[in-house]
This record gives structure tokens, sequence and C-alpha cells, in this order.
């Protein structure tokens, strides 16, 4: 019977397709008619602005008699340049990414007696309640480590004894906050675990944070069966971590989370919006679109190094004749960034020697080509001279192939470091704007009249 009831509702929807497409298509002319910033772009491709922030900057071009001049790409925290953070924990031979977290939500950088209590009280929050992980996690499985990520963010909320509470008491935000910066790495490689048991019919291992590891170093701790892991591995998912944190408040998932805060709700529901919003493909799951391009181009190119040969490829792929048929290039272009983006030239940076000491040049220098060569076939196929750059995707994907992370867990990978941005943004929101988030839409539908039941 059930199934009977399933047919029936799939043909009373195949019936309807072309009803539904005609109700839901929009001419474009509208677009430009009602001057309608699609994206929330202005028609230059900048963003319209919204808001306000003290948190993160990204600038990639000036605008200089209403033209855009591009210029090298610059990731700021809290008024610090990232690349100037990275070269300053790095060459004083420290993990960075608590001390990302602690800038990013405090405003300051931390000092060594601050830095200390702060790791201290990460390591205290990681701890997930009382029965979460057998009844949220382990009796609920889900193929998909953001879809389980999503959920048992907004599970939290049946969990905490005072999830209601006045936005403008910043203590209680800001400790929830914590704990939910803390117990992202966990809920995330507990899923894992979990998702490798019932869907991969493996062992199922599970491993508890340690102690006086990075967040870094945990998460290799926890992911692997053996525990076992580099430090040069732990260096390079560390700045990996560091450099997804945060990056301004007008990226999607930033933005969706303060869409919600702006209503009032509880930061359980604004972090799981902004979860659901970096597991699509255009946002946080490009870095997997970058490496399913790359496996395709590894099978159709004979030759990786015949950079015509990888040229005409790429040109077949932005005319939907190779690779998924989409007609994209993942991994080049963005909208801010022109020459370059900070995060794949600091991620190629410390990348190249890794793919050294794992035998991955010949990869590695696969990306460089096709990050070269992208434009030139943009400009063949599009006849466009765009000024474009590889994003960071072009490079976390292989990274983390790098560091034998399977690629479902690349997009969690990103989150876990996004929460401290995420969660920076909420706490500004909440405490600064007493207005709800409600952009307008022009309505096109022409009048019509209602006509009785037996009548249609």
């Amino acid at each position: 019977m059930q199934a009977e009831r399933s047919l029936n509702s799939i043909e009373f929807l195949n019936k309807r397709v072309a009803e539904i497409k005609q109700s839901i298509v929009i001419d474009k002319s509208y677009y430009n008619e009602f001057d309608v910033k699609r994206g929330l772009r202005n028609a230059d491709g900048t963003g319209v602005m919204a808001g306000v922030t003290r948190i993160g900057n990204v600038r990639g071009y000036y605008m200089q008699d209403g033209e855009k001049v591009p210029i090298p790409g610059q990731l700021i925290y809290r008024g610090i340049d990232a690349s100037d953070l990275i070269e300053g924990f790095t060459s004083e031979g420290r993990f960075g990414f608590e001390e990302t977290a602690y800038l990013l939500l405090f405003g300051s950088l931390p000092d060594r007696e601050t830095l200390t209590a702060f790791t201290k009280i990460l390591e205290e929050f990681r701890i997930l309640p009382d029965r979460f992980f057998e009844d949220m996690i382990l009796n609920a499985p889900s193929n998909d480590i953001m879809n389980k990520l999503a959920r048992s963010t907004l599970a939290l909320y049946s969990y905490d004894p005072d999830p209601e509470t006045d936005v403008s008491d910043i203590h209680k935000e800001l400790e929830k906050a914590l704990h939910l910066i803390a117990r992202c790495p966990v809920i995330v490689s507990n899923a894992f675990a979990v998702k490798k048991h019932y869907y991969d019919n493996e062992s199922l291992v599970i491993h508890r944070p340690k102690d006086g590891l990075s967040t870094a170093e945990n998460l290799l701790y926890t992911m692997r069966s053996d525990n076992s892991f580099t430090h040069d591995e732990a260096k390079l998912l560390d700045l990996c971590l560091v450099l997804h944190a945060e990056h301004g408040g007008g990226n999607n998932s930033a933005f969706a989370c303060r869409v919600l805060a702006s209503s009032g709700t509880d930061i359980y529901a604004s972090i799981s919006a902004a979860v659901g919003s970096l597991k699509g493909p255009r946002h946080g799951g490009a870095n997997k679109k970058v490496m399913e391009m790359f496996s395709y181009i590894k099978r159709d190119v004979s030759n990786w190094k015949d950079e015509e040969e990888l040229l005409q490829y790429l040109r077949k792929i932005l005319r939907k004749e190779a690779a998924s048929g989409d007609g994209l290039i993942y991994g080049m272009g963005h909208a801010v960034y022109t020459l370059s983006d900070p995060r794949a030239v600091l991620l190629k940076e410390f990348a190249k020697d890794l793919a050294d000491k794992k035998n991955m040049l010949d990869e590695f220098e696969l990306l460089e080509t096709v990050e070269r060569l992208a434009p030139s076939a943009f400009a063949a196929e599009q006849r466009t001279e765009k000024t474009m750059c590889a994003n960071v995707d072009m490079y976390s994907g292989l990274v983390y192939k790098m560091l034998d992370l399977p690629n479902e867990l690349y997009t969690p990978l990103f989150a876990i470091a996004r929460m401290v941005g995420w969660c920076a943004h909420r706490i500004e929101e909440v405490f600064n704007s007493n207005k709800i988030i409600r952009p307008a839409y022009k309505a096109i539908t022409p009048k019509a009249v209602f006509v009785p039941l037996d009548k249609r």
C-alpha cells in the first residue's frame, strides 16, 4: 500500500512539472527593469552594503571613477593581516587556531597567560552533554557529515538548561559560543566514525579528544583509527583552520547567521542555518567539487604536462562538454578577490613542501597549471578579459587529500574553523542591531480573480 501511494505521488508530481515551471520562471529582464540587486550584488559585482563589522575584512580591489581596480587580495582579522598573524605564530613554532579564535571573538591578541587559560576552557568545553553521542549521533546516523552537524547544533538547544537567555547577557551568549566552538570538532569526528560504521561497513572506532593537544592535532588524533599524525600534518591542518576561520560578514553563511540572529532567535538556530549554508557547493562545498573536477582531468587528459591539451580540456569544461557537464571550472574566481586570494597563496606555499614529502608533486603542479591556464580558457570561450585568480578551494582539497582525509570531511573541516567567525558575527549582530534583516522582493504576478472550484 505504501509503494502504491508513493507511485501515485510520483505520477501526480510528474504531471505538474510543466505547470510548476511556468509558475516559477522569471524573465531576467525584470531584474534590470526594477533595478534588482541579484544575489545582493550591484551591477559591477560588488556587494550591496548591508551592515558594518569590526570582525573581519576582505580586500581584492578598490573603486576609481566607478571602476574596479584589482589589487592583491588581503584577508584581515580584527585589523591584523592574516598573513602577518600566520607569520607570527609559525615563526614562534606554535599552532595558531586557538589564538585566532580568541582574536576574532575578543578583538585583540591574547598574552601568553590568557591564551593558556582560553585553551584550557576549550578543552573543558569539548565534552558533549550526557547521552548526546548515543541519542543524537550513534542512533541517528547520517551519510552526510554536514547534515549531522547542522542537526546536532540545533539539538544542543535541548541539552542547554537555559537556551533562551536574553541576548543582552553577553556572558551567557559567549559561554554558548565557546561550547559550540569546542564541541564542533568532536561532533564532526564522532559523526564521521558513525558514518563509516553504518554506511561504509567499517568497524566503529570512537576516540575521545586528548587534553594538551591543539584543535588541529586533536582532529587528526580522533579521526585516525591509530591516533597517529606528524607535526607537519598538524601544522598544515592548523593553517587551514586559521585561513577558514572568518571571511567578512558578507559571505553567505555568516550572513545567514546574522539574518537569523537579527530575528532574536537563539544561537543554536542561527549557527545551524550557517552550517546549512556552508554545505552548498557554491559555498563551502566547492572544495569537494574541485577534487571531483580534477578526477575528470586526470582521467581524460593523457599528458598533464601538455599545456595545450590541458587548455583545450578546460575550454571543453566551459562548453559543458567535459567533466561534470555543468560548465564550471571550480577553484577559479571569487566575488571579492581579483589578482589573488591570500588564503590560496598561503595554502599553496605551505602545501608544496608536504606534496614533495608525500610524493604528490605531480598533482600539485597540475593544480598550478590549471590555475595559470584557466583565465585563458575563460577569455577564449566567454570573450572576457575579467581578472581572476585561484580561490582557496583550489588548494584546500589537495591539502586534505595529502592529509589522508576523505572528501566527505572537506566541508565539515571548513565548518569547524568557521564556527569561530559565525559566533563572532552572531554576538556582534545581537548586541548592535534592533532591526530584523528584511530585504524587499518585487512581486510581478499579474492580478488574478478567484474561480470557484466547480468552474476551474
